[in-house]
């Protein structure tokens, strides 16, 4: 075993366990201010090992990204995820998630995060659980 292939499973593993509090916290129906900026942040924490597992999957496949927008468009590439359009939308957006303070912007990150980002978080654990 290389070590990089160690290396993409073992962030696989954190990614998991940071995915199952993920659908914890989405599941929620009438989250308190406190439990919308917890879910805030476990989505931009699952988010960032999502795509950390990617970029190591990817660079054990011989890809070198550089950037998490590498990873993401290397990993549509090579058929590791389907919408990539998706994936660099929530990259832009973890900006707006971090000003949790404006109810506003918490609502909107609140709704895209339940509505479209929890899709491709889904989509990439299913993935990722036959690959290993």
């Amino acid at each position: 075993m290389m070590v990089q292939d160690i290396r993409w499973k073992q962030r696989f593993n954190n990614f998991e366990k940071a995915f199952s509090s993920f659908q914890e916290a989405i599941s929620i129906k009438i989250p308190t201010k406190i439990e919308q900026a917890g879910l805030i942040q476990i989505f931009e924490f699952t988010f960032e090992l999502g795509w950390k597992t990617l970029k190591d999957l990817l660079e054990e496949e011989g890809f070198s990204p550089k950037t998490p927008r590498d990873a993401i468009k290397f990993a549509l590439q090579a058929g590791h995820i389907s919408d990539g359009h998706t994936w660099l939308d929530a990259l832009e957006k973890r900006n707006l998630m971090a000003h949790t303070y404006d109810e506003e912007k918490a609502t909107m990150a609140i709704d895209l995060i339940k509505n479209r980002y929890a899709l491709i978080l889904q989509e990439l654990q299913v993935y990722l659980i036959k690959k290993v």
